[in-house]
């Protein structure tokens, strides 16, 4: 695509990417085949291509109104259509540089700014969202329809392993998982200490970024990615194999540092280290697979369900590109895993955009858990906190992060 950049943008580290980025683009419309709200929507301006269109016009200097920056809100940024390219078109990094470009230049409404920023605030300090999640669970008889569909049922974590190991690797200590899923956390730990590992949640570390990110908060993104380092490094100095993700939005994110901080002299170096260490569990646990099998082998465990609907998250699947490794562990242990159709499209969570863009998010949802029940599961697995919980609200079949159900295989 023939591109003439602004004077503005033109030379800069963005705009040099912007551009590269858009010659690769050929228009050909295959991503709008595979576009969430191109599907629901049907309008040209609201799937990938019109949106690269968009974003062309806008760093080549034309003002972006009001239009533009809702056509480009309603990106779920799920990469469907990067998995689906066949020119290799970087879309993501794309939308977020559009994303910043319009963010100066477009005034929010009021509330929609005070929205945005609370919803940053309150959901990344854990002193005050984890509190705030108890005391919902204790009202929510009284909340409204809306609030209590955010707000999954309590379930026993179970106990955290007590035993040390010399092998050691790092879990993150998230904003959202452990105030609304401490289970997911907690049989993570007890799958590894089957193993002989040790996992540590270093309580200096925190949120990923990712909320700030993609709420165009790029310099409390890197605030959060720098504290995060330093809260791992000395847990690296001291031989942490590995840091592990069981929560597939967060493990994108974690794995997107090094672009974060590339400019940062003191900080590249380390974010590439970083990068180089931080695994999906999935990818910790599946060259494991014949062991684990191994020990899930229990008779004890006949009544764990085995029917099983599994949801691959975007952030997974689409973003970090781990394909099938899931499924096959699950396969390995047993699982009957039901075909779902359409397994390839959000479910609609996407981070904050189920709050910001609610419509668009229950219709997303309502579409994705007719495909996940219709092979009659008798559990639903997924791989990501931000699926779960908004999944999870909307059906009667029992959901889970797929840890937990290996969990419960395990020989005791």
């Amino acid at each position: 695509m023939e591109t003439h950049l602004a004077d503005w943008i033109r030379g800069t580290p963005d705009g040099v990417e912007a551009e590269s980025i858009l010659r690769t683009c050929v228009h050909c419309g295959f991503c709008n085949a595979t576009c969430p709200t191109y599907q629901l929507l049907g309008d040209e301006l609201d799937g990938p291509r019109g949106r690269i269109y968009q974003i062309k016009q806008v760093l080549e200097g034309h003002a972006p109104s009001a239009s533009t920056q809702l056509h480009l809100d309603r990106c779920l940024t799920c990469m469907n259509c990067e998995t689906t390219c066949p020119s290799g078109v970087r879309y993501g990094r794309l939308v977020d540089i559009g994303r910043a470009a319009v963010e100066e230049r477009v005034p929010r409404l009021t509330g929609q700014g005070w929205q945005r920023a609370l919803l940053r605030r309150f959901v990344t300090t854990g002193w005050l969202f984890a509190p705030t999640v108890r005391l919902g669970r204790l009202l929510r008889p009284l909340l409204p329809p809306r609030l209590r569909a955010k707000l999954p049922v309590a379930r026993d974590q179970g106990d955290w392993p007590k035993r040390s190991h010399a092998r050691k690797v790092l879990l993150l200590n998230g904003c959202v998982q452990p105030a609304l899923m401490p289970a997911i956390d907690a049989a993570t730990a007890r799958v590894l200490d089957a193993f002989g590992i040790e996992a540590v949640i270093e309580s200096r570390s925190g949120c990923c970024g990712a909320i700030d990110y993609h709420l165009t908060a790029l310099e409390a993104a890197k605030a959060a990615a720098r504290r995060n380092i330093d809260a791992w490094w000395p847990h690296i100095a001291r031989g942490a194999e590995a840091i592990v993700i069981n929560a597939s939005g967060c493990g994108a994110m974690v794995k997107d540092y090094e672009h974060l901080l590339h400019d940062d002299p003191a900080y590249a170096t380390k974010a590439l280290r970083v990068v180089a260490l931080t695994l999906d569990l999935a990818e910790l646990l599946a060259p494991m697979q014949q062991a684990l099998v191994a020990k899930c082998s229990s008779p004890e465990t006949q009544s764990v369900p085995r029917r099983i609907a599994f949801h691959p998250p975007c952030t997974l699947q689409h973003t970090q590109k781990i394909r099938g490794a899931v499924e096959g562990i699950l396969g390995a242990l047993g699982a009957e895993l039901v075909p779902v159709h359409d397994a390839h499209l959000c479910c609609g969570s996407a981070g904050s955009y189920s709050l910001l863009q609610p419509e668009l998010s229950q219709q997303l949802r309502a579409r994705k858990l007719e495909n996940l029940e219709c092979g009659k599961p008798q559990m639903i697995l997924s791989a990501n906190i931000g699926c779960l919980s908004h999944l999870e609200t909307g059906t009667g079949i029992p959901m889970r992060h797929w840890i937990e159900w290996v969990d419960g295989l395990l020989a005791r």
